[in-house]
């Protein structure tokens, strides 16, 4: 009687294995790049595994994926009421900006959702320049941060984004940013807002922004999170999207075609992916072996 059910149990555990295994050499055998030629270097991650990558830890231009690091230097010590007079450095910012200009005086609030949102150069200047003191100061800033999350392929020049032969990050880097950004609550509320409008703290210049991520309101699940371009970068983005319980992460970085439509189709394919591999945990049977 004891010895047949030991022989049950061994087979129960047995299969359970069994299907464990089968169920990591399918996840081993999922192709390496399943977008060949897509983009300088990308990745997707399913949850917390990453299913598809190419070229995710070299070192490339990130554009305007650097402001995550920005915003998240800043939220972490902003206070409700903090207000910033708006430098000639920071109103002379290139690229796409607010318009702010010399004096202006803004609630570092606001700026921080116009570097979100809008990814507003200017915007981006006058908070480095409010947490720093200088650019330069807040850059050292966002290295030493990079090295305590162990952002081995990245190192900042600026704090927007601009072309440098040294400012550099990788995809994987990009997915840890993206992380720690999002647990702070004020950066996973503004990465998912369509548009805003702000004023100066006098009232006298009114600012209305739109979100330069073309998925938002497009792509059924989106939840931000960046957007970034520049020449030496390219089209790159960092997308976010949920269903039912799935959370698919896209690094996309020097997109070869349409950035948004490249998007669609690997999100569309991660979704799909994820209907037909469910996690590990769930293997029929293995919840059952004690």
């Amino acid at each position: 009687m004891g010895c047949g059910r030991g022989r049950r149990v061994a087979v129960r555990v047995a299969i359970a294995a069994a299907l464990v295994a089968a169920t990591v050499v399918a996840r081993a055998a999922t192709p390496a790049d399943a977008f060949p030629g897509s983009a300088k270097a990308y990745l997707i991650r399913i949850g917390d595994e990453t299913v598809w990558a190419a070229r995710d830890t070299k070192p490339v231009a990130p554009a305007s994926l650097t402001k995550l690091m920005t915003v998240l230097l800043v939220a972490e010590s902003v206070t409700p009421e903090a207000t910033t007079l708006v430098s000639a450095y920071a109103a002379s910012a290139p690229g796409s900006s607010l318009g702010l200009k010399t004096g202006d005086r803004v609630r570092v609030r606001d700026l921080l959702a116009a570097t979100l949102v809008a990814s507003a150069n200017d915007a981006c200047r006058a908070l480095a320049e409010w947490q720093g003191g200088t650019e330069r100061e807040f850059v050292a800033l966002m290295n030493a941060r990079a090295d305590a999350m162990g952002l081995t392929d990245t190192h900042f020049d600026n704090a927007c984004g601009f072309d440098t032969p040294t400012h550099r990050s990788s995809a994987r880097d990009l997915a840890v940013l993206t992380d720690a950004a999002l647990a702070v609550p004020t950066i996973a509320r503004g990465v998912t807002r369509i548009d805003a409008d702000f004023t100066t703290v006098d009232g006298r210049r009114r600012f209305r922004i739109a979100n330069t991520n073309q998925l938002l309101g497009r792509y059924l699940g989106v939840r931000g999170v960046k957007t970034g371009t520049t020449d030496g970068a390219g089209r790159c983005l960092i997308a976010l999207a949920e269903r039912d319980g799935v959370r698919v992460l896209l690094v996309l970085l020097g997109t070869t075609g349409d950035r948004w439509w490249t998007a669609h189709a690997m999100l569309d394919r991660a979704f799909a992916w994820a209907a037909r591999h469910p996690p590990l945990a769930a293997a029929p049977g293995a919840a059952a072996i004690r």
